[in-house]
């Protein structure tokens, strides 16, 4: 039976879910897409009719709704008998669509961790403040919720899972690598929403070392990575939110997240950052308004989506696992390319919202297939990780691994 699908979203990631449940309604079924603005939802379903994306004939269909609101939500969930939601808005509606999906049955996938807007980088391990507390309620439920199903967290979840089965007796380290080697031709701009992807470097860097959570600031440390199609980039470790599962579900004693920065982003970060541009608290002005400086920030910098069409190059995301197997140390790159202009010509969107989007509908394929569907609450290194990598790889992200001087496909 098909499992109709909600993705609640309308941005970039949006655009590359909707694109791709097209291509797989026969499995998916009807496709609905909701946010606050209709006018972009509806712009992501032309864009599928456009490009002739829909497998089989079938429903796709666009809908208004504030997913704060878990009544609404929930209702419709009921109205279009969605059985699986694919939750790529903002990360702060994550508890409230959870909350929809418990109470109606559908499963629940998301592709970052839950954020309180009023807090900024919180206590790790993070997804402890929020979505692990609800595990009970979940299995209680019967209901799937699956927890960063993007690329990082998701795809690199399952590379340290793959390593954990099936290339070492025991992992010593996971330094997760992100590399975006692309450009969009702009002054400035974030690939994603800039509210989020600022917060995310305005406040500490938690990594997991020797077994224990450790803090720096950011941009403090700096690394050069040799790595596959991109070559040598230079990266600098980041709180991210799969060293917050990794660390506690594969009990690695060393997990950290190294992201790929230019010197330009970092000083216009840097100077955004200490005029107080980046603060979600709110102020008031001369005239008395009250403004929240990200809030500006975010409204004068280009959609994200916009960024698509022009831009060139290729991004590398992967695991280097480290550890010992056969009683002998071993050393291995588990990673992906995935290819700007290609994501561009295929689904309308740049690289960066490819790699994020793909993965979710993997999940949502592998629920509705039955081999995903567990019925509880689990991050992504919690389940079978071939399934969902053989997947990716026909569906648009083939994975490679690097050991020494050999580079193949998984």
């Amino acid at each position: 039976m098909k499992k109709n699908v909600l993705i609640i979203g309308a941005g970039g990631v949006a655009q590359v879910v909707a694109h791709k449940c097209a291509q797989n309604n026969d499995v998916l079924g009807d496709i609905h897409i909701a946010s606050r603005t209709l006018a972009k939802c509806q712009s992501i379903v032309d864009s599928v009719r456009e490009k002739k994306a829909l497998k089989t004939g079938g429903v796709i269909e666009a809908h208004q709704l504030d997913a704060m609101d878990v009544e609404a939500t929930k209702a419709l969930i009921r109205k279009t008998d969605a059985k699986i939601v694919i939750n790529v808005g903002s990360a702060f509606l994550n508890m409230s669509v959870m909350s929809a999906c418990i109470e109606t049955g559908a499963a629940y996938i998301d592709t970052a961790i839950h954020e309180d807007p009023a807090k900024v980088c919180e206590t790790p391990p993070w997804y402890a403040n929020y979505e692990w507390k609800r595990r009970e309620e979940a299995e209680k439920a019967g209901v799937t919720v699956i927890l960063g199903a993007g690329f990082d967290p998701g795809v690199v979840n399952a590379y340290a899972k793959l390593a954990y089965d099936d290339y070492f007796d025991r992992i010593d380290s996971i330094d997760i690598i992100d590399i975006n080697a692309g450009s969009h031709g702009r002054w400035f701009a974030t690939n994603f929403d800039p509210e989020i992807n600022f917060r995310e470097f305005t406040g500490r860097v938690w990594s997991w070392q020797d077994s224990k959570w450790t803090e720096n600031r950011m941009f403090e440390i700096g690394k050069e990575w040799d790595l596959p199609v991109v070559g040598t980039q230079k990266a600098y470790m980041t709180g991210h939110d799969e060293v917050h599962s990794i660390s506690q579900i594969l009990k690695v004693p060393n997990v950290r997240f190294w992201m790929g920065f230019g010197d330009h982003y970092i000083n216009v970060f840097t100077v955004l950052n200490n005029l107080g541009l980046l603060s979600e608290k709110p102020v008031k002005t001369a005239e008395g308004l009250e403004v929240v400086p990200l809030k500006v920030v975010k409204a004068v910098l280009p959609d994200p989506g916009s960024l698509a069409p022009d831009y060139t190059g290729k991004t590398c995301i992967g695991d280097l696992v480290k550890g010992v197997k056969d009683g002998k140390e071993r050393e291995v790159f588990i990673y992906n390319v995935a290819d700007h202009k290609q994501a561009y010509e295929e689904v309308g969107s740049q690289g960066i919202s490819y790699t994020a989007g793909v993965p979710a509908v993997a999940a949502a394929l592998l629920i509705a297939t039955g081999e995903w569907d567990v019925k509880k609450m689990a991050n992504v290194e919690e389940l079978p990780p071939r399934p969902f990598l053989d997947l990716l790889g026909r569906i648009g992200l083939p994975t490679r691994v690097r050991e020494g001087d050999d580079d193949r496909a998984l």
